[in-house]
């Protein structure tokens, strides 16, 4: 669904589908809400495994605070600090000890309009001996290497070492764009943006179909001589991976891993399997989870589970109905308030040994961390939504991150004047 905050509260629809569970809140603890949602992947949840981790008592913890809309989190490796993007065109490296907060130079000029600026940062996986940090951004044509003759914006991905060292203050050093997703459109809506480096060392983005509302076959995310609606794999120098799905086809983008897809604003490799998995808006509900295959065209807009903003008519036959998609894992359907998706993660942190395994997902507009069991591998796995997080906060969630060395869940609220938080065991 569209980034918008006016949806209503999904809180509703799990407090009659279960009433109360958990144990009670103290005032630094969020309590847990009971029940299985009634969407999911359609079932009604029966066959859901057991949840291991509703009981966990946990505390919030502000890490920091005095963010202009936060987007992204990424830990420098054998380090302990924290980068943090914030959409207006900031990058900041944060203390987790002390909550010490110190402006990165050399951050690059963002189109900061609706949904644009700046959005995720990576960090190269054999820093420091790599400083390689990356940051995916929206850029105006005018402000892009790849922008002449061009109108509106697009996504970009830029790199910059990351220099730590001397007196002065942090700096992304020789930054420049190293991939550009285009055509250029004159919107600032759906750039998309998340990027995650999987266990082959490529570099994984993802690129909204900036509100392409021609709902048909000929739709950009159906397109595959572009990059709009998509998931790209890049190598780390920014080229169209060689080994990708459509490389040999000289009617394909050969940056394209997968294709068919609206906004996804999640991502996260979830651990022992390297598989990519993502969070996806739809339009009128429709949100998605889905496990990203090789060369796999996920359906938007010729299949989808949403329906036209304010009616009840779909926008499209559902995945089941259509050949040649694939089906999301798990998804809201029409009438069920949705979870338009921000930020994931999978735990594997030693902090709280319930949730290793589960995936956490931050959502915007019905204000809450949610929780998801997975039991299974690929597009066959088995996600159910368990007790909602933080739910108590009125926070929209934007980006979620593990602690490696504690194995604390940090997640960046997404506010004018915003705090990043973490999860601590009580």
């Amino acid at each position: 669904m569209a980034d918008s905050p006016d949806r209503i509260d999904r809180r509703t629809a799990l407090r009659a589908a279960g009433g109360l569970a958990g144990t009670a809140a103290l005032p630094t603890l969020s309590g847990c809400l009971g029940g299985e949602s009634d969407g999911g992947d359609g079932s009604d949840g029966d066959d859901a495994p057991p949840d291991d981790g509703a009981d966990v008592n946990y505390a919030v913890e502000t890490v920091a605070e005095g963010f202009t809309n936060p987007w992204g989190l990424a830990f420098l490796p054998a380090d302990g600090r924290l980068l943090v993007t914030e959409r207006p065109g900031r990058l900041s490296l944060v203390d987790p000890a002390d909550g010490t907060v110190e402006a990165v130079a050399g951050a690059p000029d963002v189109f900061a309009e609706g949904q644009g600026g700046l959005l995720d940062v990576a960090v190269h996986p054999d820093y420091p001996d790599d400083p390689r940090v990356y940051l995916t951004y929206s850029a105006s044509a005018a402000d892009s290497p790849a922008g002449d003759g061009a109108d509106g914006a697009t996504t970009h991905v830029g790199v910059g070492r990351l220099s730590l060292d001397g007196d002065g203050a942090p700096a992304l050093d020789g930054f420049e764009a190293l991939f550009v997703a285009e055509p250029f459109r004159d919107t600032d809506l759906h750039f998309g943006s998340r990027a995650a480096f999987g266990p082959d060392g490529a570099l994984f983005v993802t690129v909204g179909d900036r509100r392409d509302t021609d709902f048909g076959p000929d739709h950009v995310s159906q397109d595959r001589s572009n990059e709009l609606g998509a998931t790209l794999r890049l190598t780390p120098d920014g080229d169209a991976h060689p080994d990708n799905p459509f490389a040999d086809d000289p009617s394909a983008a050969d940056a394209l891993y997968s294709y068919g897809h609206r906004n996804p604003q999640a991502m996260a490799v979830r651990p022992g399997t390297g598989a990519v998995w993502q969070c996806e808006h739809g339009e009128e509900d429709g949100d998605e989870i889905n496990v990203i295959e090789r060369g796999g065209n996920y359906g938007w807009p010729i299949a989808s589970e949403a329906c036209r903003y304010g009616t009840d008519d779909p926008v499209a036959p559902g995945h089941d109905e259509r050949d040649g998609v694939i089906a999301p894992v798990h998804y809201w359907p029409c009438g069920s308030e949705g979870f338009p998706p921000s930020g994931a993660a999978f735990y594997d942190g030693d902090a709280f040994p319930e949730w290793r395994g589960d995936l956490f997902a931050g959502t915007l507009a019905a204000q809450y961390l949610g929780r998801f069991t997975v039991d299974g591998d690929g597009l066959d796995a088995t996600v159910t939504e368990r007790e909602p997080l933080l739910d108590d906060r009125g926070w929209r969630m934007r980006a979620v991150a593990v602690e490696p060395g504690t194995g604390h869940l940090y997640v960046a609220v997404d506010a004018a004047d915003a705090p990043v938080v973490r999860l601590v065991p009580e």
